[in-house]
């Protein structure tokens, strides 16, 4: 088995509660499944909604499904400073005191006081990928990226090991663009922390 991982870029999406959805969709509302995601159980959405800040918005932002416990708007950094947004460096569930927002759907708006963060990169393993690769749930890594003319070495990537995940590691717009990534890109743990 390679020690090699695919690479995936993440762009600007929101998770939304039932209760959010139904808001912004109306009463009963939902998700429509567009495309199943590499991680098992996730989905992108047909729907979309427009992301307020103080100085601009961002239209057409897409929705992952299922619902969740909490509504969470994932940006890269030049997303959030467009439009306003001070967003924390965050792993995906770790809201508490991040950036505020407004969302706008077909049939109504939120304003949520916190939710707003630019994703840590993250490796998703399950424990057997984890075992193989020499790390455990939380370790970080440094990981190779060998792309034409833009290689790198990302540090500060988070090791993220669970029975429901599938193996890939997750980065934003933003580093898919420093690196020139190509539609297929694989990386490999250079060092752990």
């Amino acid at each position: 088995m390679s020690k090699k991982f695919i690479v995936e870029t993440s762009a600007r999406h929101v998770h939304v509660t039932q209760e959010h959805l139904e808001i912004l969709f109306g009463k009963g509302y939902e998700l429509t499944k567009k495309k199943d995601l590499s991680q098992p159980g996730q989905f992108a959405c047909e729907e979309r909604v427009t992301v307020v800040g103080p100085k601009k918005e961002l239209a057409g932002v897409s929705i992952l499904g299922p619902v969740r416990p909490a509504t969470q708007v994932e940006l890269s950094a030049t997303d959030a400073r467009s439009i306003g947004i001070a967003a924390p460096i965050r792993e995906s569930g770790d809201i508490a005191g991040s950036g505020a927002c407004k969302i706008i759907g077909p049939c109504g708006e939120i304003e949520i006081s916190e939710g707003v963060i630019v994703a840590k990169r993250h490796i998703h393993l399950t424990p057997a990928d984890a075992e193989e690769l020499g790390v455990k749930d939380k370790d970080v890594v440094w990981v190779r990226l060998d792309t034409d003319g833009r290689s790198a070495i990302l540090g500060d990537v988070v090791c993220r090991v669970s029975e429901k995940f599938a193996r890939a590691m997750h980065i934003d717009t933003d580093e898919s663009n420093a690196v020139s990534a190509p539609r297929e890109l694989y990386g490999e743990i250079v060092s752990v922390d």
